[in-house]
C-alpha cells in the first residue's frame, strides 16, 4: 500500500534587504557628473566665442565683486523676501479654498469660473493694472506672485479632494465618524501629495513671475539688477542673476520635497 506523504508547505520568501544608501549615493554622483559637464561645455563655449557667452571664471569673478561691495546679499535678500512673501500668502489661501471648494458642491461651482479665468490670464498681463491700482511700492510686486503662487495652489489642492477615494470616506462614515473628523483624518491625508505638489509648481511660477514684477520701479532685487545690467550689455551681471535664481528656487523646492516626503511617508512608492 503506498504512503501518500502531504504536501510540504513552501518556505516563505525572505524579502530582500533594501539598499538604503546606494541609490542616493548614485543620484549625487550623477548630479556631480552632470554639474562638471555642463560647466565644462559652458567654459567650451565660452572659449571658442559661440553666441559671446562669458565663461564660468568671469561670471564667478563677478560674482565675487557684487558679494564684496554687498549689491548681490542686497539683491539676494529683497528678492527672496518678495519671493517669500507672495508664495506664503498665496499657498495660504489657497489651500483652504482648494479645500472649500473640493468639499462644498456649491462653493466649487460658484469659484471655480473665477479660477479657471485668471488661470489662464498670466499674471505678467496684470502688472499695468497692478500699478494703476496698487501704486509703484512693494504691494503691486508682491501682488503679482502671490497671484501666480494662489492659482497653481488652489487647482491642485481641489484636485486632490477631489480624486479622495470614496471607498475611505463611507468606509469613516460607516464606523461613524463625524464629517469634521472624516476632514481631518481622510481628506487632509490623502490631499496632502496634491498640496505639495501644486505648492512646488506654484514657488516654480513665483520666482519665474519674479523678474518682472521687479519691472514695477525695484531700486534691489536679482530681476531688477538683471534688467539693468542689460542696458549696458553687462552679460556677466545677467548670469549671476540667472544663477543666483535657479540656485534659490532649487534649494526652496528641496525643502519642500523633503516635507512632502516626510508628510506623504505612509504613501506607497515605486
Amino acid at each position: 500500500m503506498a504512503v501518500i506523504t502531504p504536501p510540504q508547505k513552501e518556505a516563505p520568501a525572505r524579502p530582500r534587504p533594501r539598499s538604503t544608501g546606494r541609490r542616493p549615493r548614485r543620484s549625487l554622483v550623477l548630479n556631480l557628473a552632470s554639474l562638471v559637464i555642463g560647466l565644462a561645455v559652458w567654459g567650451l563655449v565660452s572659449l571658442f566665442g559661440i553666441a559671446d557667452l562669458p565663461g564660468p571664471l568671469t561670471v564667478a569673478s563677478r560674482a565675487f565683486e557684487m558679494a564684496v561691495d554687498g549689491t548681490l546679499a542686497g539683491d539676494l535678500a529683497a528678492s527672496l523676501r518678495r519671493v517669500f512673501i507672495g508664495f506664503a500668502l498665496g499657498t495660504a489661501l489657497a489651500v483652504p479654498i482648494g479645500f472649500l471648494m473640493g468639499w462644498y458642491p456649491t462653493a466649487r461651482g460658484l469659484l471655480e469660473p473665477y479660477v479657471q479665468f485668471f488661470r489662464m490670464v498670466p499674471p505678467l498681463a496684470l502688472i499695468p493694472l497692478a500699478i494703476v491700482l496698487l501704486g509703484i511700492g512693494e504691494v503691486p510686486k508682491i501682488f503679482v506672485i502671490f497671484l501666480a503662487a494662489f492659482l497653481f495652489s488652489v487647482v491642485s489642492t481641489l484636485q486632490g479632494v477631489v480624486n479622495v477615494d470614496r471607498t475611505l470616506i463611507n468606509a469613516a462614515r460607516v464606523l461613524g465618524a463625524p464629517d469634521r473628523t472624516i476632514f481631518v483624518k481622510v481628506i487632509i491625508p490623502a490631499s496632502a501629495p496634491f498640496i505639495l505638489v501644486g505648492m512646488r509648481t506654484g514657488l516654480g511660477a513665483s520666482w519665474a513671475t519674479l523678474v518682472a514684477a521687479e519691472l514695477i520701479a525695484a531700486q534691489a532685487g536679482l530681476g531688477y539688477r538683471m534688467q539693468q545690467a542689460q542696458l549696458y550689455y553687462d552679460l556677466p551681471t545677467i548670469f549671476v542673476g540667472l544663477i543666483a535664481i535657479g540656485v534659490l528656487g532649487m534649494a526652496m523646492d528641496r525643502l519642500l520635497l523633503l516635507a512632502e516626503k516626510r508628510l506623504t511617508g505612509w504613501q506607497e512608492r515605486r
